[in-house]
């Protein structure tokens, strides 16, 4: 029996470098880095005194002002992309395909400047000044929640939250779920907004973070022999994704397909993935097992790549151990060189560049990649973009608890 094939109409992204995907594109093909300082609160006095903030994005352009404060800002987020990823896809909901069409969106953290907030002022103030609001505000799953409310998708509505590989999980799921004939269409991607002073010492406390204070825009840089860490960012990055059917028969624009999901599980360490690489491995196989494509023929890698010690390191073994000789043939960069690690977001922004990739047929760099780590011995697209035609780009997401997933994205051909 053939596979449905499920194939991509939409996508949008907001980053530190871009309100949209546009902007976004153009930054990272020019190697433009997201970081800064700290805006959002005062850092003094912290070990990580910067970060890759998203600059001047106005909510209240998507969502009625009411509704904007009735929101945090990892929703604030998700409701701008879903409103650009609807307009992208040409895509509506109507009461004939409501209940066919769905969202799954992932993240990692959910509300946790609401809880900052009103933890502070229970604290101060009391019980009794508690918002009515605060728990809807802060849950993880509000942000599909309120993509669902804004455009009547009436299908699965839910949030994946498995840390850094949040996103990627996402997309995997919406995908199995239009391959098993529950959904047509799937808004899926992730999203995180957590630049916060608990987050920020929390992570400086688990040493995970760049502590580069003297020269931020060089900190995240992944694969280098210098790099001391990663750097917080935030943003979304949505896919709207379709039955090959459901597209032809609206007459979209397809944009790429999906050729396979691998996801896996380390059983091994909280935060710290094998040596051996080999849970990041096992899911990189699973995406191209399920494809039926041989590793030979994987043109790029869009990296987990998060400028931590450990993760490059056995990220780069997990590659080569997957794809053997192949695995000095192809192209792995990381987005996160410029966009910083935005959690759960991190699998659904790059999916998005991924598929952009495949798109324009240009590889974004790996900036901050000037001595490079002599065990970290791959094609890595240093500093500078590459026009190369790709035909499937494999897109890595790896995240705290031993969680691993990778979906295959493929050129489309009828």
């Amino acid at each position: 029996m053939n596979k449905k094939r499920v194939v991509v109409t939409g996508f949008s992204a907001v980053t530190p470098i871009g309100n949209d995907l546009e902007t976004t594109w153009s930054n990272l093909l020019a190697g433009v880095s997201g970081t800064g300082p700290i805006t959002g609160f005062d850092p003094e006095g912290y070990d990580t005194r910067f970060c890759c903030e998203i600059k001047n994005f106005d909510p209240a352009k998507y969502v009625p002002a009411k509704q904007v404060r009735r929101m945090d800002r990892f929703t604030h987020f998700a409701v701008g992309a879903a409103a650009m990823l609807f307009e992208n896809s040409g895509f509506k909901v109507d009461p004939e395909n409501a209940h066919r069409a769905g969202v799954i969106v992932g993240c990692g953290m959910g509300g946790i400047h609401t809880l900052e907030t009103y933890h502070k002022k229970l604290l101060e103030q009391g019980p009794s000044r508690m918002w009515p609001f605060f728990i809807p505000v802060l849950i993880s799953n509000i942000a599909p929640g309120h993509i669902s409310i804004m455009s009547g998708a009436k299908g699965p509505n839910l949030t994946t939250t498995s840390a850094c590989a949040s996103g990627m999980h996402s997309v995997g799921y919406a995908y199995s779920d239009i391959l098993l004939d529950r959904c047509d269409v799937m808004v899926c991607g992730g999203v995180e907004g957590a630049i916060t002073p608990l987050a920020v010492s929390g992570f400086n406390a688990m040493k995970a973070l760049s502590t580069r204070n003297d020269e931020p825009e060089k900190a995240s840089r992944p694969f280098d022999k210098d790099r001391d860490g990663f750097v917080m960012g935030e943003g979304c990055g949505l896919l709207l994704l379709e039955s090959l059917e459901h597209a032809k028969a609206r007459g979209a624009t397809i944009l790429a397909e999906i050729a396979g999901f691998g996801a896996s599980g380390d059983a091994y360490h909280m935060t710290a993935p094998p040596e051996t690489g080999e849970g990041m491995a096992l899911a990189m196989k699973a995406a191209l097992r399920e494809a039926g494509v041989a590793p030979g023929d994987v043109d790029h890698i869009n990296a987990h790549g998060t400028s931590t010690q450990l993760n490059d390191l056995c990220e780069t073994r997990a590659i080569k151990t997957v794809f053997g000789k192949h695995a000095y043939e192809l192209v792995a960069t990381s987005n996160k060189s410029m966009i910083g690690h935005t959690l759960g977001a991190a699998g659904g922004i790059e999916s998005v560049i991924s598929v952009k990739t495949l798109i324009e047929g240009v590889i974004p760099p790996t900036i901050n990649l000037d001595t490079p780590d002599p065990e970290c011995d791959l094609d890595y697209c240093p500093n500078v973009a590459r026009k190369q035609k790709v035909n499937y780009v494999l897109c890595n997401s790896f995240g705290f608890g031993g969680t691993n997933a990778c979906v295959l994205y493929k050129r489309f051909e009828e």
